[in-house]
C-alpha cells in the first residue's frame, strides 16, 4: 500500500492520479466493494466536529489529496504529495478507462437532470459508455431502497455519489455493502461539470492553487463554505506548533 501524509488526523495516500486509478481498477478486477473519499480543507475541517465522518476517512480504502490546502499542509510538515489529484480529474480519469473496459457505471446524485445530462454528455465523448443508470439526488426513503436495488441489480462497478460533503462520504458507507461488489466514490459537484452546467478554473489557476478563488467568484453564495480555509489555516499551524 502507498504512504500515507497524516492532515489533522485524516490520512491522506500519497498517490498520482494515475497510480489511484490503478489502485480503483484492481479492486474492480477483483470484484471488491470499495469506497473513495477526496481531501480537501473543507473535508479535513468537517472531519474535526464530526467524529463519524472522521472514522469514514480513516477506514476509507482510498483518500486522495484533493485540495490545494492539503498539499499546503502537508509542506508545513516538511512533506510533500506527489501531486494534487481532484475529485472530477480522477472521476473523469476513472470513466476514461470505464469507457475502453465497458466498465458499468451508474451516475447517482446532483440537482433532477444532471445526472442525466452528464451520461449524455459521457456517450459523446467516449461514445457507447456501459452506463447502467442514473438518478438525481433527491429521493424519499422508500426511493432510497429502489436505488440501492437497482444499483445492485444492474451490475454497477463503478458508483459516483454526488450528495455533497458529508452526506454522500456517510451514505456509502451506510450502504456499500448492499450495492454489491462496485467501486464507490464521493464526487460532490462534479456531476455539474460533466454536464456542462459548470465550468473548471483554467488550466493557470489550477496550476497555481487558485481554483478555489475562480470558483467563489463565479458562486458568491460559497462565500460561507470558504471561511472553513482560515480554520484549516490556523488548525494547522496550531497542530505543527504542537509537534
Amino acid at each position: 500500500m502507498t504512504s500515507t501524509i497524516d492532515i489533522l488526523s485524516v490520512p491522506i495516500q500519497n498517490v498520482t492520479m494515475e497510480e489511484a486509478c490503478q489502485f480503483a481498477f484492481q479492486f474492480i478486477d477483483e470484484g471488491k466493494a470499495a469506497s473513495i473519499a477526496t481531501a480537501n480543507a473543507e473535508m479535513v475541517m468537517k472531519a474535526q466536529e464530526d467524529a463519524e465522518l472522521a472514522h469514514i476517512l480513516q477506514d476509507a480504502d482510498l483518500v486522495v489529496p484533493d485540495g490545494a490546502g492539503v498539499l499546503w499542509a502537508a509542506e508545513q510538515q516538511g512533506c510533500h504529495f506527489k501531486e494534487r489529484v481532484t475529485g472530477v480529474d480522477l472521476a473523469c480519469r476513472l470513466l476514461k478507462e470505464a469507457a475502453s473496459r465497458q466498465t458499468a457505471v451508474y451516475l447517482f446524485g446532483g440537482a433532477e437532470g444532471i445526472a442525466d445530462a452528464a451520461a449524455d454528455n459521457l456517450r459523446r465523448i467516449h461514445g457507447d459508455m456501459n452506463i447502467v443508470g442514473t438518478h438525481s439526488g433527491f429521493f424519499t426513503d422508500e426511493a432510497e431502497r429502489q436505488i440501492i436495488d437497482d444499483i445492485r441489480t444492474r451490475g454497477t462497478q463503478i458508483l459516483l455519489v454526488a450528495l455533497g460533503v458529508p452526506k454522500q462520504e456517510k451514505w456509502i458507507s451506510d450502504h456499500m455493502y448492499e450495492l454489491g461488489p462496485c467501486l464507490c466514490m464521493g464526487v460532490g459537484g462534479t456531476f455539474d461539470v460533466l454536464s456542462g452546467k459548470a465550468c473548471r478554473a483554467p488550466k493557470w489557476m489550477q496550476e497555481h492553487r487558485l481554483e478555489w478563488l475562480y470558483r467563489l467568484a463565479k458562486e458568491p453564495t460559497r462565500f460561507k463554505r470558504m471561511l472553513a480555509l482560515p480554520k484549516f489555516v490556523a488548525a494547522v499551524k496550531s497542530s505543527t506548533k504542537a509537534k
